[in-house]
């Protein structure tokens, strides 16, 4: 498993959020990112292969929920297009692990286990 993995549930729906596509980055210099890896959430709301083993570095990352394409899929209006949700990894040996509870006009974000 991924050192970084995410977990996206629809708060509206009670339910994991299905096939919302992720972007994770890290950043190389002030303002400037790279892609590391993409993905899309699975039929439990999770994605937990964004990198390879022994990929993960100290630094700042950035994942970044494609949100209006996920609602878009349902037909539901929302204020959010995107999350960006940017977090320190200090000690590459251990799991970050960054749950996302999302609905049409809101959400929220901790360092889950």
């Amino acid at each position: 498993m991924s050192r970084i993995t995410t977990h996206v549930l629809d708060t509206s729906l009670g339910k994991p959020a299905v096939n919302v596509p992720v972007f994770l980055e890290r950043q190389i210099a002030p303002g400037q990112w790279k892609k590391k890896s993409q993905g899309a959430t699975d039929a439990d709301g999770r994605l937990k292969n964004l990198l390879a083993e022994g990929a993960l570095e100290a630094g700042t990352y950035r994942l970044t929920f494609e949100t209006g394409v996920y609602f878009a899929s349902r037909g539901v209006k929302i204020f959010y297009p995107q999350v960006i949700v940017t977090f320190e990894v200090t000690n590459p040996q251990e799991h970050y692990h960054v749950p996302l509870l999302l609905s049409p006009y809101g959400y929220t974000t901790y360092r889950g286990s």
